[in-house]
């Protein structure tokens, strides 16, 4: 690794990032270095702004507004054909208009005919999954009935450990601090539950970072637009539902790593409330930040998958011991009387959500409202100051925990996860604990607005998906503008991205429902109940071959 600054002259700010590198041993190039001083600078003022909410308790907003493009007044139209979902599915298993093994193989198919060009899948598991098919469909004519799991094609991010193969991350770096034999947790209650695990999806490298071409592994490409972004982390899994390479799936939500890509690619991705689902064989990204749970077409399917993933794990320290609702019993249709809190200042100001997207959101809004349930508008002050301060700890536990091996092998991590994991050694112990009393202020706003409403509801996403070539890599983006998923992981809220249109470039639009800790019934019965009122969760990109 060439060292740092070697043979020219350095910038204040170059030997500033220099020294707080070379303190936990990485030395890095000069072009390496100098983009890190570069976004150092915005870092340590964000960081400072953080620093002066935890002492003086003033809120404070320091997005920079977006100047979001204005797409012409007729949407386009992209083909669109109608998705099948696991409900159906399953119904469809039971009444013997389908079979495991035509589902297997079918899904089997679309990833042949669709994957090289969209990126979902790090590796198909062929052969067992037909196996497990076999068996599925050979148990339920026998009466062996496991639940509307039963027989249905599901895919796993590849942070999350699967008995048919490694557990790579997107990353040519094993970890030596993981280590994992046989199925993760989640995994091993999906195979109980019937379900045929048809491969491994890609990631973000190590849910973080944007892949690095040059490291081999499939680049994720949105599944409505190949020229689009996916989203990220969980990229795969939202792109394999969208285009029907799976049913249903697994990711890991650290920052909005399931919602981000579940609201680009038009179907439904709840995160868990911290602790609720078990991370047990899952590799770690920011441990207090970090969730695991499902991505598929409806709010309905994603209770399904909920209701078999959640529970206490012996083998989990961080998993809780509360009990798991019945969450499909609470899926009525039904939002008469509940009372939804409506964040307007911040999460629908202009400058920080694209009007297209805030129109769609409001209008799912007002179709609750018309339905039967109340809108409030409730305060949250420190929403942006928390959305920096989940970048604080993000970084600085993602660090922590790959600081060994990014020393020993630099070169062999992406260079855009590294470049990313190398920012979180320029926060300090003081960063990290002011950030922390802004996630607890943050959480104290959320817990006095949950006291005047059962869920809350913003945009997912500010904008619909991007041209690819407009993702900045080094996600600098993230630490200027306004975002809204990052703060319910600081806070471990329970949290669901749902569809509510599509925005003048033709590309998908999310609201995010947020619950109580604990509630996701809640959240998955508004959620729901919008489903039942519009169709939109069901629209999928046609694709040659149908």
């Amino acid at each position: 690794m060439p060292a740092s600054g070697a043979g020219c002259a350095m910038t204040p700010a170059e030997q500033r990032v220099r020294t707080l590198l070379d303190i936990v041993g990485l030395k890095v190039d000069v072009g390496e270095l100098s983009s890190f001083a570069r976004d150092y600078r915005t870092m340590r003022d964000q960081a400072d702004e953080v620093h002066r909410t935890g002492a003086d308790g003033i809120a404070r907003d320091i997005s920079t507004p977006s100047a979001f493009k204005t797409p012409g007044a007729a949407e386009p139209t992209r083909p669109r054909t109608t998705a099948r979902t696991i409900r159906d599915t399953a119904s469809a298993l039971r009444d013997g208009t389908t079979s495991a093994v035509t589902l297997t193989s079918d899904v089997l198919a679309r990833i042949d005919r669709l994957d090289s060009e969209l990126g979902a899948y790090v590796s198909t598991f062929r052969d067992a999954a037909l196996e497990a098919a076999d068996r599925a469909d050979r148990d339920l004519a026998a009466g062996r009935d496991r639940g509307p799991l039963h027989g249905i094609p599901l895919a796993v991010k590849d942070v999350i450990a699967a008995i048919e193969g490694p557990t790579r991350a997107n990353s040519l770096v094993a970890p030596r601090h993981w280590r994992w034999d046989g199925d993760a947790t989640v995994v091993a209650r999906l195979r109980e539950a019937g379900a045929i695990i048809v491969g491994k999806t890609t990631t973000n490298e190590f849910a973080l970072g944007l892949n690095d071409p040059d490291t081999g592994f499939p680049m994720p490409r949105n599944a409505w637009a190949a020229d689009r972004y996916a989203g990220g982390s969980s990229s795969g899994a939202a792109i394999a539902v969208a285009s029907g390479m799976a049913l249903g799936g697994l990711g890991t939500d650290t920052a909005g790593s399931i919602r981000h890509p579940s609201a680009l690619n038009g179907v439904t991705g709840l995160k868990t409330t911290l602790g609720r689902v078990p991370s047990a064989g899952t590799v770690p990204l920011s441990p207090s930040l970090d969730t695991v749970g499902p991505v598929a077409r409806s709010a309905w399917d994603c209770a399904l998958l909920f209701e078999v993933i959640a529970g206490h794990d012996p083998n989990d320290a961080g998993s809780s011991r509360r009990p798991v609702p019945r969450c499909l019993d609470a899926l009525d249709g039904v939002v008469r009387g509940l009372r939804i809190g409506w964040p307007k200042h911040y999460f629908f100001g202009v400058g920080n959500v694209a009007d297209r997207v805030r129109t769609r959101v409001t209008e799912a809004l007002s179709a609750l409202r018309d339905a039967g349930a109340d809108v409030v508008e409730v305060s949250l002050p420190n929403a942006d100051m928390a959305r920096v301060a989940s970048h604080i700890v993000l970084l600085t536990e993602a660090f922590a925990y790959h600081r060994d091996d990014l020393v020993a092998h630099w070169a062999e991590y992406g260079r855009y996860v590294r470049g990313l994991l190398a920012k979180g050694a320029l926060y300090g112990a003081a960063d990290y604990v002011q950030a922390k009393k802004v996630a607890a202020a943050f959480h104290r706003e959320a817990t006095e607005a949950m006291r005047e409403c059962d869920v809350l509801i913003t945009p997912t996403m500010p904008t619909g998906a991007r041209f690819l070539e407009e993702t900045d890599p080094a996600m600098m983006d993230r630490w200027s503008s306004a975002s809204f998923t990052s703060q319910w992981n600081l806070t471990g809220h329970p949290a669901c991205a749902v569809p509510v249109g599509f925005d003048g470039a033709g590309m998908p639009v999310s609201m995010q429902i947020i619950g109580r800790p604990f509630d996701e019934a809640t959240i998955l019965r508004v959620a729901d109940a919008y489903q039942r009122l519009t169709d939109v969760h069901l629209a999928a990109p046609a694709v040659p071959g149908g």
